[in-house]
C-alpha cells in the first residue's frame, strides 16, 4: 500500500500541535487531524498507568514512515511514544491523489 495513516499519541494539545507542525514543515505528511483528549490505560514497567492524552492522525505515504518515526522520537516527551502506521486500503481517489501530489510538490 502506498498511503498510510500514522496514529500518534501525545501528552497534551500543545505537544500534539508541535509535532503536527514539525511533520508538516518537514514534508513528512500531507495533513494531520488532532483529536480530543482521551483517557489511556496501559501497563508500563510492571504497573497499570492512566494518562490523559491527545491523539493525532497523519496522512502520508509508506516511504515516509522511517522519517516520521525519527521526527516524532526526537521531539516527543515520552520515553516510548506511540507511533503506529495503518495502511490505507482504499478511499476517495481524489483525496489519495491529493496526499501524493502535496508530498511530491513540496519535495526539493
Amino acid at each position: 500500500m502506498k498511503h498510510v495513516l500514522a496514529y500518534i499519541t501525545t501528552k497534551d494539545k500543545e505537544e500534539a500541535e508541535k509535532i503536527a507542525e514539525l511533520l508538516l514543515n518537514n514534508n513528512l505528511v500531507a495533513c494531520v487531524n488532532i483529536g480530543g483528549q482521551v483517557q489511556s490505560l496501559f501497563n508500563w514497567k510492571g504497573k497499570l498507568e492512566r494518562a490523559s492524552e491527545v491523539w493525532l492522525l497523519a496522512k502520508s505515504e509508506k516511504s515516509k514512515e522511517a522519517a516520521i518515526l525519527d521526527c516524532v522520537a526526537k521531539n516527543h516527551s515520552y520515553e516510548c511514544p506511540c507511533v503506529i502506521f495503518l495502511p490505507i486500503h482504499g478511499g476517495h481517489s481524489g483525496y489519495l491523489n491529493w496526499i501524493s501530489t502535496t508530498l511530491n510538490s513540496l519535495r526539493s
